[in-house]
């Protein structure tokens, strides 16, 4: 990657003139023809940069003076293939016709090109956003998977190719490729960054939410895309410690040896650097929270796709298939129940952050670093509390093993308070650097 990728930054795009921009699209182009033949991070687009060129010459016309330019100046931004786009079709990495799947650009997608992004263009995701893998490789082992379902959209920020990239998750789809991938992952509180002109899966636990190379961008385009964004009501506790709670248990079982030596290392670098740990019995329903968190995807899930998949079933694959299938025998007496299990799971959450004074959970991303193989994106387990929960969680790098392939730490706060998980996680982003 040259020189002027590798620099590249927020300011830099406000501060440039348009020939700079020029000249960084140009080598953009090489580093994108290069690296995406290896790791399929991208819905293929003849005249891509083309259309970018033009693109950015009608950005530059609209805000010639850099001290007016908005915030995401120039920012390049990659976009699952299950958000609509103006000018770009959306296919959700299925064999449905994609006519039928077409709909209004999503809100998310709009308020980053207000904000001076240029979309990139459309990032490979999983069918429909479960399970079924997408052609897209890990940027450091090819041969291993760069988890799903926001496969494209973690991998396309770990090789360079944009610094920002838009994902969901309905259980691990955002953390744990940021974690695979080595890169930043934040999955919003629910709710707080609208869903609008995104195919859903289980609309009850769909969260929109970006990767980035590091804290600082992903908090910028935070500050554009969720909803009341506020710093003021930032919770500080002036100049005593940070506490992480480890939600020990049997949540943590799950975790490989690996991935829990490399944890348990990680929580003592925090350690060393003032962070107070305290472990924090946690979960022990957590066998019951699996079993209604997956009752909810599926059920709903059959729901989105009653009609598609009526007209269309031979289109699905297997994997997604079954999980409507499955979701068509749930009743709306269990499904019902399964829901109310998300408020009284994030109440019980918060409740022990009260009772113990913690800040913040912290959790492995994943159970290890990427598993070899394209047929599996992995295991979402780590992630799938914190989402039935609905609370906000940033993922980020926290190490590599022997191989080379980063292991995540997964961050998680109160309900609502995104503003504070962002100044912590920022804190402890340079504390593991």
């Amino acid at each position: 990657m040259s020189s002027l990728l590798r620099n590249t930054s927020l300011s830099s795009f406000k501060n440039g003139s348009l020939t700079d921009f020029l000249d960084y699209l140009e080598q953009l182009e090489n580093h994108f023809t290069s690296k995406e033949q290896e790791i399929f991070a991208f819905i293929p687009e003849p005249g891509r940069f083309k259309r970018l060129h033009f693109e950015a010459r009608a950005l530059f016309e609209q805000y010639p003076d850099p001290k007016k330019r908005p915030p995401l100046f120039g920012l390049m931004v990659g976009v699952k293939d299950i958000f609509h786009a103006d000018g770009h079709t959306t296919s959700a990495g299925s064999h449905v016709p994609a006519n039928v799947l077409q709909g209004t650009e999503a809100e998310s997608v709009m308020l980053l090109k207000k904000a001076g992004a240029l979309v990139i263009g459309k990032t490979i995701t999983t069918e429909f956003a479960y399970f079924a893998p997408g052609p897209t490789r890990n940027p450091h082992n090819v041969l291993c998977t760069p988890g799903g379902s926001s496969s494209g959209s973690a991998a396309a920020v770990s090789s360079g190719l944009c610094l920002l990239s838009l994902g969901t998750q309905t259980i691990g789809s955002i953390t744990r490729p940021a974690a695979f991938c080595g890169v930043i992952g934040y999955k919003p509180t629910y709710d707080r960054i609208s869903r609008s002109g995104v195919i859903p899966l289980s609309p009850s636990v769909d969260h929109v939410g970006t990767f980035a190379p590091d804290v600082a961008t992903a908090a910028c385009a935070a500050t554009q895309l969720v909803e009341s964004w506020n710093l003021k009501t930032i919770d500080t506790k002036g100049d005593s410690h940070t506490v992480l709670g480890v939600p020990e248990g049997v949540y943590l079982d799950n975790v490989s040896n690996e991935g829990d030596s490399q944890f348990r290392a990680t929580c003592h670098r925090l350690t060393n650097a003032g962070f107070e740990i305290k472990s924090v019995p946690t979960m022990p329903d957590f066998e019951d929270i699996f079993v209604r968190h997956n009752l909810i995807v599926a059920a709903e899930a059959a729901n989105v796709h009653k009609d598609w998949f009526a007209s269309y079933t031979n289109k699905y694959h297997p994997k997604t298939a079954e999980l409507i299938l499955q979701g068509q025998l749930v009743s709306n007496h269990d499904l019902n129940m399964a829901l109310e299990g998300r408020t009284r799971l994030r109440e019980e959450l918060i409740a022990l952050m009260d009772l113990n004074q913690i800040d913040l959970w912290i959790s492995p991303s994943a159970p290890g670093v990427a598993p070899n193989g394209l047929d599996s994106t992995g295991d979402p387990v780590m992630n799938l509390p914190w989402t039935h929960s609905g609370l906000p969680t940033i993922g980020m790098p926290s190490g590599k093993n022997s191989d080379g392939l980063p292991f995540g730490l997964q961050l998680t706060g109160r309900f609502g308070e995104d503003e504070t998980l962002f100044v912590l996680a920022s804190q402890i982003e340079a504390a593991l650097i």
